[in-house]
């Protein structure tokens, strides 16, 4: 019989204490935190079930919800087929290559608070280029008092910003088939459709899956982008659950409601992705 030498889980030890440390216990911390309340003086109560009830019954968590699951759903419908797009219109040799991968890649590389600054800035009627522009061709635009303006600006924002990763991850696809699949389909005289129907689309499949899965998580937990430029609003516009989840821990300083918020919402991302994922996965077995 073969014997496994398992002295190489002391080289990973190190990480798993790590991820103790900084997952698995402030998640406890939190779960202590729903199931009591506290009066001040570090003295908690326990209420049980209490804070979840309220929560899932909350008019206000059920608003802000359906803003994430609206936002979510438009910046993938937007996002991925623009992103296929794109990398099928990118250059497979030459200088170009690098040029391109470079230009797609600087998106990502600018962080998400200086990403909410510069389209605050950008969107603005007085000294932006977006609203100022706007303003001049009569447009009535104003993303700080209308809620379909700030709407169309974070979705403008977002696309501008994640698309990029839609990009490379398809074009990583693209660049994995081998030339002699090309070479066939110009035999056999197929179309410019058929060829992305039956060649590329099944070669892109499981990067558009991690696509997909990355793109719904980004999404649903946006947080910085928005709240530097709209603080949530005109109102509670665009207050979503990440949005509404600190105005509530730190803005009311109600860590029980706070606390099973953010584990409603922790488990909300993880249906939902599973979902996706388990949906994706049957439709990539069928089709091979």
């Amino acid at each position: 019989m073969k014997k496994w030498n398992n002295r190489a889980w002391l080289l990973v030890l190190p990480m798993l204490v790590l991820v103790a440390f900084s997952g698995v216990i402030p998640l406890m911390t939190v779960v202590n935190y729903s199931l009591q309340d506290s009066f001040g003086n570090n003295q908690f109560f326990w209420v049980g079930t209490e804070w979840f009830e309220e929560v899932l019954h909350s008019e206000r968590f059920h608003n802000a919800l359906g803003r994430n699951l609206l936002f979510s759903g438009i910046v993938l419908a937007i996002e991925i087929p623009l992103g296929i797009a794109i990398a099928l219109a990118m250059p497979t040799r030459g200088i170009g290559v690098s040029i391109c991968l470079v230009l797609m890649a600087l998106p990502l590389l600018i962080p998400w608070n200086v990403v909410g600054t510069i389209w605050q800035i950008f969107g603005r009627v007085d000294i932006g280029l977006l609203g100022h522009t706007l303003a001049q061709w009569g447009v009535d635009y104003n993303y700080a008092q209308s809620p379909l303006a700030a709407w169309i600006t974070i979705i403008a924002m977002d696309v501008w910003h994640w698309t990029s990763l839609v990009v490379l991850l398809s074009y990583s696809g693209l660049v994995a088939v081998p030339d002699a699949y090309y070479q066939a389909a110009r035999i056999d005289g197929a179309s410019r459709w058929a060829v992305f129907r039956y060649i590329q689309l099944p070669r892109m499949k499981r990067v558009l899956l991690i696509a997909v899965l990355l793109r719904f998580m980004d999404s649903f937990m946006i947080y910085t982008e928005p709240f530097v430029l709209t603080g949530g609003g005109p109102g509670n516009s665009t207050t979503f659950l990440s949005i509404d989840l600190v105005q509530i821990a730190i803005g009311q300083f109600d860590l029980g409601p706070a606390a099973a918020m953010s584990l409603v919402y922790f488990l909300i991302i993880l249906l939902l992705s599973w979902v996706f994922y388990t949906v994706m996965t049957k439709a990539d077995e069928e089709a091979s």
